[in-house]
């Protein structure tokens, strides 16, 4: 019963628990296997975060019940313990080298025993699942523990918690501690579950180098309503904070005889880049691949410097390149650039190594003829979805061509995108050539996962970067050299201290910066250090030596990608032994866990690797029902039946209209259903000023032919479900010769108005004219930007975009999802999916009616709801609009300053003139469709303008 896990950032990431009973109803289920206690604690210590998962459950049925703990954790986490107490006796996971584990796995297979506990469900996240029979009354303790270090990205560190107990929980706890001796420079928490109601649960407390946020929901804050047992916990709780830096950016922090050293310096320029972006355009590209990369590859070559140069290489069965050299990024050139990319199509072969070679070729050229900028950097950025079919297909030739060509002088990074791509293939050739490999997602934030990983390469700031140590002082350093410092990221050192050293730990960083050498110099006093960290309860003490086992063990399984098969056996064996010695469940060990006698003997808890993953999609969110049946292929559980009819009043025509099947996701031949009969006869209620009618059958005890398990498999072998719903509808054709009289719908305006100190109310503004994207508003006292694109077939906004100057952050709003920027990073959501984030200067809550608000004290709220009908599209709302400052100015926001009403005319109190900065408008009293309360709004009377 594993449910699509949303789409995050790199973090913390589990799902508390799914406790579930045999084959019984929901309701049986909750209340046999009750969880009566969860408690989550999770203490980050320098960026190493240590998680503790602690349920108690207890069996209330009056026979034995199987409880399943299940959650999820980051696949960069790794397992450390895992236990069960039942009846007081306890059963431990014991962590052994995976050869070891791998008789008892394949006997647990062979009996046909659910032998594997962790597989990979998500973009960033793997399940973990465990299953025990429990007697009546008895009750079962689990416990869970991982840890991770916290990677710094575009700014900020993240931890994610995901929480769905599924059930009301009588103690329901989780505290997070996040202790960092730099101090904590932004700290800000959001949620996918809060409310307002519920925000009382939540407390946040923060010193300079401590915070403290603790969720502890009483029974009743859980509850969904009175009436209903269900909860409202259902969802991610995130932190996202950062830490104060100096200008050496860098940190020695030492505990317990081990040293961790963090570099992330501020204020260096960046440095100019030399950037080919080689696309793949081959057949499996077609559709929405090739549409968001078109739509992420115009955005980044917006975003590139006027100092750097680039170009683009396209590939299918063969490769082309846009210029026959790299071009500077003037304004005249990425325009060209974004023509030729906005004309760029799917189809033929997939041809990398031409490609790849085409794109070394470029940058070569241009370093022979001197016209690589000293100091600058040169990227190869690859994006494909498939394995090579044409030219050079083997795998390992065409790593061994890339790397040859290159040759160490520039770093390539591979973007796999979806999962029929050979991951374990781009990760090596990206790790040979000093860069890194990604994942990209099949969604619909595609193109801004395409964005983001460019954000995170966009700036390079340091070149060369070497660590240096007194070799008398430290010793088992981890990786001290590394090619490239970006903005935004962080480079972390740690090691162990030699006994009797010296009181003071010095380093120095070297790095290259433009034309010039530039060394940062920094020191730590190792008793202050020590005493810093041995007193607070709120750490996890000797953490630092485990931060070092975690990082050094991360590093030598990346040096196993790359290295030669001389070199595998003696990296393995030392991330073997370092897994072992400190509990680390990696891709080199597995976790054994026993059970009580009579049960299954044991099960095996193994890390999965990425490439596991080939050929098969994953739910990588809790999105729209589309995505989540896109990434089943094809029709998934349920095929969607539409009728639609022309507008006419024959009602034979419209009962025999055709029908017309979508299959989500996988394109390919839909299968035919004509074998069914039809569902009877259907009434029509006359539906005026229509002329599309859009019915959805429905099952009203109509023989629909084949039952479901006689029906044939679909071209995919899944049979299809059918959830076929009918919409009554009885249509009246008027007298001959005459037209129908029917009111006409009272319209919803394009904006409403509230204008405090005014003697009337609300404005109702209708906007006619619109060419271009609108200044709607704009208050440099309020620091606040709106800016929108007004459709007027629609009569809706396509884009609304809320820029945030003093917080550097900006809300763009579009049908398909919200996302919100802040530091080049950006954030997506989904529209009436509660959300409830605070930080620093602006609160923004969403509900489930799709209704976002941004907020923050002595400011104007800003409202943006998701409108679906008629016309799809975005609303506009604003609220507190006294506190406006005079110098407010747009579209709308002319409507706050300067504003004379004119008397009614004495004939006619309905019509008056609005006169707003010297211009006059034509104001009239009207019955409007108020859309700022829930839908579908409540006819109010207000002062219709159009603009």
């Amino acid at each position: 019963m594993n449910t699509p896990a949303p789409a995050c950032a790199c973090g913390i990431v589990l799902v508390l628990l799914s406790l579930l009973t045999g084959p019984q109803t929901t309701t049986a289920q909750k209340n046999d296997i009750d969880i009566y206690s969860l408690i989550v604690d999770s203490k980050v210590s320098s960026r190493f975060a240590h998680t503790v998962i602690t349920s108690r459950v207890v069996n209330r049925a009056d026979t034995m019940q199987e409880a399943t703990f299940q959650m999820e954790l980051p696949k960069k986490a790794f397992i450390t313990n895992f236990s069960m107490i039942i009846d007081g006796v306890t059963y431990p996971g014991n962590i052994k080298e995976k050869a070891a584990a791998q008789q008892q796995y394949s006997e647990a297979v062979a009996r046909g025993e659910s032998a594997g506990l962790v597989k990979a469900t998500g973009r960033k996240m793997e399940q973990f699942q465990v299953s025990v029979s429990v007697a009546p009354a008895a009750k079962v303790t689990f416990e869970l523990v991982y840890e991770e270090l916290l990677k710094r990205h575009l700014g900020l560190y993240e931890l994610l918690l995901k929480v769905r107990p599924q059930q009301l929980v009588k103690h329901l706890q989780m505290d997070i501690h996040i202790f960092e001796p730099q101090g904590i420079s932004f700290l800000e928490t959001e949620s996918t579950f809060l409310t307002n109601e519920l925000a009382d649960a939540l407390t946040v407390s923060q010193n300079k180098t401590k915070a403290h946020i603790r969720f502890k929901p009483t029974l009743s804050q859980q509850q969904k309503s009175p009436e209903q047992q269900d909860t409202v916990v259902d969802g991610n709780f995130i932190i996202r904070y950062d830490v104060n830096r100096t200008l050496s950016g860098g940190s020695i922090q030492i505990e317990n005889g081990y040293f961790v050293h963090y570099f992330a310096p501020e204020g260096l320029p960046t440095i100019p880049k030399n950037v080919i972006f080689v696309i793949d355009k081959s057949g499996s590209m077609q559709g929405k691949k090739i549409q968001q990369t078109r739509e992420a590859l115009i955005k980044i070559l917006d975003d590139l410097s006027p100092k750097d140069q680039f170009n683009l290489v396209s590939f299918s069965g063969e490769a082309t390149q846009w210029m026959p050299s790299l071009m500077p990024a003037s304004a005249e050139n990425v325009e060209k650039a974004r023509s030729y990319a906005s004309g760029i199509w799917a189809q033929g072969g997939t041809n990398i190594n031409g490609a790849m070679l085409m794109a070394v070729q470029l940058l070569d050229k241009a370093n022979q003829e001197e016209l690589l900028p000293f100091g600058s950097v040169s990227l190869i950025i690859l994006l494909t979805d498939g394995d090579p079919t044409v030219g050079e297909t083997n795998p390992k030739n065409i790593q061994k061509n890339v790397q040859d060509a290159i040759d160490g002088q520039y770093s390539l990074f591979c973007l796999g995108f979806g999962f029929d791509v050979s991951y374990a293939f781009l990760e090596k050739l990206a790790l040979d050539n000093g860069g890194l490999a990604r994942r990209i997602y099949e969604d619909s934030d595609s193109a801004l996962q395409l964005q983001d990983f460019y954000q995170e390469v966009a700036n390079p700031l340091l070149t060369a970067v070497a660590f240096e140590y007194p070799s008398n002082t430290v010793e088992e350093v981890t990786q001290d050299n590394f090619q490239l410092l970006f903005k935004g990221s962080e480079m972390v050192v740690a090691g162990k201290l030699r006994d009797q050293g010296p009181d003071v730990l010095t380093a120095k960083v070297n790095g290259h910066l433009l034309m010039q050498n530039i060394t940062f110099q920094t020191e730590a006093k190792v008793a202050e250090q020590e005493k810093e960290f041995q007193s607070p309860k709120y750490i996890f003490h000797n953490f630092m030596e485990r931060l070092w086992a975690y990082l050094t063990i991360q590093q030598l399984l990346e040096k196993i990608v790359s290295a030669s098969d001389a070199e595998k056996q003696a990296l393995e064996t030392r991330a073997l032994g370092l897994s072992l010695n400190y509990s680390f469940v990696t891709p080199l060990t597995s976790m054994v866990i026993t059970k009580p006698e009579g049960q299954e003997e044991s099960q095996v808890a193994e890390k999965p690797v990425e490439n596991e993953n080939r050929h098969r999609d994953i739910p990588s969110g809790s999105g729209s029902a589309d995505s989540w049946l896109a990434n089943r292929g094809g029709f998934g559980r349920q095929v969607g039946l539409r009728a639609m009819a022309v507008g006419t009043h024959d009602t034979a025509q419209k009962k025999n209209a055709g029908v017309n099947f979508s299959k989500a996701g996988a394109p390919g031949k839909i299968p035919s259903l004509s074998r069914y009969k039809s569902p009877g006869p259907v009434h029509y209620r006359h539906l005026p000023s229509h002329p599309v009618y859009d019915m959805s059958p429905v099952l009203m005890g109509a023989d629909f032919g084949p039952s479901l398990e006689s029906a044939p498999a679909g071209p995919d072998g899944v049979f299809y479900d059918m959830d076929l719903r009918i919409t009554e509808i009885t249509m009246t054709a008027p007298p001959p010769g005459t037209s129908p009289a029917v009111p006409a719908p009272i319209q919803a305006p394009s904006v409403i108005l509230p204008l405090p100190g005014q003697s009337v109310d609300q404005l109702c503004v209708d906007i006619k004219h619109s060419q271009g994207p609108m200044n709607l508003l704009s208050d440099p006292d309020q620091g606040v930007e709106v800016t929108g694109q007004y459709e007027m077939e629609k009569a809706q906004f396509s884009w609304i975009e809320v820029t945030f100057k003093n917080l550097q952050l900006q809300v763009r709003a579009s049908p398909e999802h919200v996302v919100v920027t802040r530091n080049r990073r950006n954030s997506v959501y989904k529209w009436k999916e509660t959300l409830f984030s605070v930080m620093p200067g602006l609160k923004m809550t969403m509900d489930e009616a799709g209704l976002l608000l941004l907020s923050s004290p002595d400011r104007v709220t800003i409202g943006l709801l998701f409108w679906d009908g008629p016309g799809q599209g975005l609303r506009l709302l604003l609220r507190d609009t006294d506190r406006f400052s005079s110098h407010v100015s747009g579209t709308l926001g002319q409507f706050y300053q300067d504003l004379l009403w004119e008397p009614p005319a004495a004939d006619d109190d309905s019509k008056r003139t609005l006169s707003v900065q010297g211009h006059d408008h034509s104001a009239t009293r009207e019955l409007k469709l108020d859309y700022q309360e829930k839908a579908p709004g409540t006819e109010i009377s207000c002062w219709s303008v159009e603009l």
